[in-house]
Order: structure tokens, then C-alpha cells, then sequence
């Protein structure tokens, strides 16, 4: 099948991730952009988010996350970078080729460097293997808050919610806030996965209570559901007879983990991290593929939009220069998990690299009292201390660009107790 058309830098997804990029690539002169989204209208799943305590970061005030999103979406219509929607992309191939279908067909476009920013999916109910029966009133929390934001629809009035992640803390408000009843928040680790911020502005300001080490053994209802049962479990994650409590309800809200989309990656055929889900990158933000790119919820699950827009900014502007240059870098230096750390990105720092490069990971755990620490060799080459490192907040641990100038060996990050 011929080519319909050839583009300089092609980003996939129009969400924060993707518009960041895109506004980077535009900004360092690319003309030739186009930035495919399957949805149709760009500003992904910020659309709706319409809680504040976005953009804190970035643009130093509270934001709303349509609010956020139009933001970008603005200076995106200011700098004429052209967004097509309702096109979905089928492959992505190492060759650069892209296949997509959109109201007008297929087509298969060229670039030269691709960003992928395609974000993340929420895990589902067949992923969890939570017995019972399968009655209508069981939704993830990201479908849950489609309905009741987008669409006007509540799909419950008495909500037990399984998993601490921000999304089902957050739909615990906003449940509550249109009136409904939400019994619970039960999660199976000995700790929340979402931010602190959240545990205390969605639960505990309105008397929700979160059960820690707790999960749901048990779904009743024929044609909907009526009913679900918790039970404390183990050190193993084994439920523990007789902690059983039954709560009756009518909705089960899933906020049970999201999972870097990234089909299309592997299709490309670049490597991928069994500790995020996501691609092999190195600083640059580029994948085992030369010239393909990645960024945002699908290279790794993040805590703040506004890293997320700060990582895709530096994807946006790595694209464009390969774009006009298409070179390679020489060798990497290895970045390794230590005690501690989970999923740190980048994995690979380029040899001469030069520039200063921000390393982010998730903690494995709860450590008070505890610093991260890097090394290269024998050698500390940065530090960062914080009054606690949980696994629901993003690390993030810059290093200066005359430390990564002067990388000799692998680097392992950890995190040790004082």
C-alpha cells in the first residue's frame, strides 16, 4: 500500500502528553507536525477531570483539568500545529510507518520521529479474579467518572469502592457530592496508592473509611448488584477467615491500578520495562527504535499532570532534533533499581550526554526517615531527602549536567534509611 503522506514529527495522542510534545516540536522549528487522536476532541482524559488542584506546578495556580487541558489546546491553535481526531492508529511500525483509519479511510503516513502518547488504560474486574457473581453495577473508576462528568448519569447510590488509587479517591467526593453513599474505600496494601492530598480531601474530609489490608472476597447479585464482602488479608495477601464484613450496595467501583497502553510499542518492536509497563528509554525520552519516542502515562504511570507535561515537553523537543539530525548516540550508561526503588525512568543515559537529567521512580514501599540516593561506581552523584517516600508519589531526583557529564559506569538508585 503507497504512502498518503510524509511528516516530519508525528505524535500519537492528543491528551496532555501528546500536546506538550507537540508544542515542543513546534516550537523548535518543525513545520511539518501532525498529532492523531482517537477521540474526538484532543485534551484526553483530563476532559473529565473536572476537580481542581491541576497545573500547581507548572503554571503555579489551581486548575481544573478541561482547564488545564485548554490551555494547551490554545497554544496548540496559536502555533497552527494541526490535530486530527477520530483517527485511530492500527500500527506503528520500526520503519516509521504509520497505519491509521480514520471517516476517510486508511492511511499509512511516514515520519521521520514519533512520539507515542497514548496514556493508560484501567485495569479490569478479569484482571483481579475477585469471585462472586458478574451483575450489572460494576465499573472502573474511570468510567464511573465518565458518567457522572461527561455524561450526566450516576451509575449508583450505595458505592463501595475497591483500590486507593487517586482516581477512586476522587470519585469517592464526587459521588458523595452528587448525593450518593459511599460506604467504603478497601485497599489491599498496608498503605493508599494515591496521594496523600487525596486520603484527606476525599475520605477523610467526608467520614469515608479506608480499610487497609483489606479486599473484596466476595460480589453478590443476580441482575444487579446488591452486595459485596471485604476481609482483612495477610502478609501474603491471603484473605484472613473471619474478618469478613459485608456491605450492601449497588455499585463497585474499580480503581485497581492503569496500565501504559502500549500495544502499539510493542508492535514497533521497542523493548519493553517489566517494572513500568511501559518502554526502554533513555534520557532523550527515545525508545530501542531509533527515532521513535516516548512520554506520559504510557512510558510510565504518573501522580501530577505536570510532570507529565515537563517529560513530554523533552520528548517534543528530543523528536524535533532528530528530525532534522537522525543521529544515534554512541552508548548508554545503564540506570538500575536498588533498594527500594521500583521503575526507574530514564533506564539508559546516554554516553557525552551533557545535559542535566531528571530520574523518576516509584518507592517499593513506605520509608520515613530515608533518603535516595544515587551512584555511579563508588560514587554518590546526588541526593534528595523528603519527610516520607510512598509508593503513591512520583521521586523525582534531578542530576546536574556536570554530574551525568562525567559518568563512568552504571548508576543505581536506592533509597536508604538515614
Amino acid at each position: 500500500m503507497d504512502i498518503n503522506r510524509t511528516v516530519d514529527v508525528l505524535v500519537i495522542g492528543a491528551g496532555p502528553a501528546g500536546l506538550a510534545a507537540a508544542i515542543a516540536a513546534r516550537e523548535d522549528g518543525i513545520q511539518s507536525l501532525l498529532v492523531l487522536e482517537r477521540e474526538n476532541a484532543p485534551g484526553g482524559i483530563l476532559r473529565q477531570c473536572i476537580h481542581n488542584g491541576f497545573g500547581l506546578h507548572r503554571f503555579k495556580e489551581e486548575l481544573t483539568g478541561p482547564e488545564y487541558a485548554q490551555r494547551d489546546i490554545d497554544r496548540a491553535a496559536e502555533l497552527g500545529i494541526e490535530i486530527r481526531c477520530g483517527v485511530t492508529v492500527l500500527s506503528v511500525g520500526a520503519d516509521h510507518i504509520v497505519t491509521c483509519v480514520s471517516p476517510e479511510g486508511l492511511l499509512r503516513i511516514h515520519a521521520k520521529a514519533i512520539v507515542l502518547a497514548m496514556g493508560c488504560r484501567e485495569r479490569p474486574r478479569g484482571a483481579l479474579g475477585t469471585p462472586g457473581t458478574r451483575p450489572a453495577g460494576i465499573y472502573s473508576a474511570g468510567t464511573a467518572q465518565k458518567f457522572v462528568n461527561l455524561l450526566g448519569c450516576m451509575p449508583g447510590r450505595r458505592c463501595v469502592i475497591l483500590g486507593s488509587g487517586d482516581i477512586g479517591l476522587i470519585m469517592a467526593r464526587r459521588m458523595t457530592l452528587q448525593g450518593a453513599k459511599v460506604l467504603a474505600c478497601v485497599e489491599l496494601m498496608p498503605y493508599s496508592s494515591g496521594l496523600n492530598r487525596n486520603i484527606v480531601q476525599c475520605l477523610q474530609d467526608f467520614d469515608i473509611p479506608l480499610y487497609l489490608s483489606h479486599t473484596v472476597v466476595d460480589i453478590r447479585g443476580r441482575e444487579r448488584l446488591t452486595g459485596v464482602t471485604i476481609a482483612q488479608v495477610d502478609a501474603q495477601r491471603r484473605p484472613v477467615p473471619g474478618t469478613e464484613k459485608t456491605f450492601d450496595c449497588d455499585t463497585l467501583l474499580l480503581s485497581v491500578g492503569l496500565i501504559p497502553e502500549n500495544e502499539l510499542t510493542r508492535g514497533a518492536g521497542a523493548e519493553i520495562s517489566p517494572a513500568t509497563s511501559g518502554a526502554v528509554v533513555n534520557d532523550a525520552l527515545e525508545t530501542s527504535v531509533p527515532g521513535i519516542f516516548a512520554c506520559g502515562n504510557v512510558l510510565h504511570v504518573h501522580d501530577l499532570v505536570d510532570h507529565v507535561s515537563s517529560e513530554s515537553f523533552l520528548a517534543g523537543h528530543a523528536a524535533a532534533a532528530y528530525a532534522r539530525a537522525g543521529e544515534r548516540p554512541a552508548g548508554f550508561w545503564p540506570v538500575q533499581d536498588g533498594e527500594g526503588v521500583r521503575g526507574t525512568v530514564p533506564q539508559r543515559i546516554r554516553k557525552g550526554a551533557g545535559a542535566a537529567v531528571r530520574l523518576m521512580f516509584r518507592p517499593s514501599g513506605v520509608f520515613r526517615g530515608a533518603e535516595c540516593v544515587v551512584r555511579c561506581g563508588g560514587r554518590i552523584i546526588a541526593k534528595k531527602r523528603a519527610p516520607i517516600f510512598t509508593p503513591g508519589e512520583m521521586a523525582v531526583v534531578p542530576l546536574d549536567a556536570e554530574s551525568v557529564a562525567a559518568l563512568d559506569g552504571p548508576v543505581t538508585v536506592s533509597i536508604e534509611r538515614s
